[in-house]
């Protein structure tokens, strides 16, 4: 990037993404419009539109949806020259229905076996450009994809990367044939510096239970682990001790890619070496952005924005209401801080 210092380097798989132009099932969805996703990826995309140098490194087919992707993440001002080409494997891609994730009638088809993004290894990939950032940003999904794409994992957080590692666990049921293989996402959690990870998916992928502090003491060995608690708000444990901030009440346009805008609000604010709670905050205020959008990418709000409202009192901070269009609040309104950024 022009001999400039990369704030966060991003690896992992993206693909095309196919959503219905109308609610359904995916048998009786007439047409659908492309976009893309990427749990790596996105955090890259969003860090890169809140102001920060931001590179996406991977593999993609040598195919119009690997184009696609590249040209994509590259729009957004991430840096994807250290993107390979796969002449032999394709492009992932997937359908998903237009309604929520979470809910029983959701429906996800995916194409990602054999993916250019599953050739992924020490050999297949520049190591160097790995190694480049202030952070390096890796997720569980990678290490799912195939035995080459683990091993890559486990030679990026053996300690010879000279910056921050920072994990999202990013626990994928589907991804894991057993409990007992997606225990390495915690052997992966362990050997990193800045850990993110669901109350939900510790329990799940590691049967720990009895919340942040029972996780912690699971997960003794990272410098930073966040537990995120869902709309009740996240904590993080650092070497000054248990931070917890509780999320601003928001009215959800899509509970999609929240989780990356999270980790991307967090990253901002822990690069501009801001304290526990304004870390959280900033991760908070971010996935709200993704929150209510209907999309799996927003753009974050303003640094001055985001900066006003974090510095709200614990009282003011608690009453935020979020609603659609809010990062869109002119100086002005904001100047109103809690007032200004409830919803009716």
């Amino acid at each position: 990037m022009n001999g400039t210092p990369v704030d966060v380097v991003a690896l992992g798989e993206s693909m095309v993404t196919f959503r219905p132009t109308v609610p359904g099932r995916l048998a009786d969805v007439p047409s659908f419009d492309r976009g893309i996703g990427g749990a790596e990826s996105n955090v890259a995309c969003v860090l890169a539109a809140g102001g920060h140098r931001t590179s996406w490194v991977s593999r993609v087919g040598a195919d119009g949806f690997g184009d696609h992707l590249v040209e994509a993440v590259g729009g957004y001002g991430v840096d994807v020259s250290a993107v390979r080409r796969d002449p032999t494997r394709p492009t992932g891609i997937y359908f998903r229905t237009a309604g929520d994730r979470g809910g029983d009638s959701h429906e996800v088809a995916y194409y990602r076996a054999g993916s250019a993004a599953s050739a992924m290894s020490v050999d297949t990939l520049d190591l160097d450009a790995l190694r480049a950032g202030r952070v390096l940003h890796l997720s569980g999904i990678t290490a799912a994809l195939s035995a080459d794409c683990l091993e890559l994992l486990y030679a990026l957080t053996d300690g010879s990367t000279p910056g921050t590692v920072s994990f999202d666990v990013n626990h994928r049921p589907g991804l894991w044939r057993t409990p007992e293989d997606a225990r390495v996402l915690l052997d992966l959690a362990r050997r990193a510096d800045l850990v993110f990870v669901g109350e939900d998916e510790a329990e799940d992928a590691w049967g720990v239970t009895g919340g942040p502090d029972a996780i912690r003491a699971a997960l003794p060995e990272p410098t930073v682990l966040v537990v995120k608690q869902g709309s009740a708000g996240a904590v993080a444990f650092d070497h000054e001790g248990r931070h917890f901030e509780p999320a601003p009440r928001v009215d959800v346009v899509a509970a999609v890619g929240a989780g990356d805008a999270f980790a991307a609000g967090f990253l901002s604010a822990t690069l501009r070496d801001l304290p526990a709670a304004a870390r959280l905050r900033h991760g908070h205020l971010w996935a709200a952005a993704a929150l209510t959008v209907p999309g799996d990418l927003a753009a974050p709000p303003s640094r001055a924005h985001a900066d006003r409202l974090t510095a709200l009192a614990a009282g003011e901070w608690g009453t935020l209401h979020l609603g659609p269009g809010w990062t869109e609040a002119t100086e002005a309104a904001d100047s109103g801080a809690a007032e200004e950024v409830r919803t009716p």
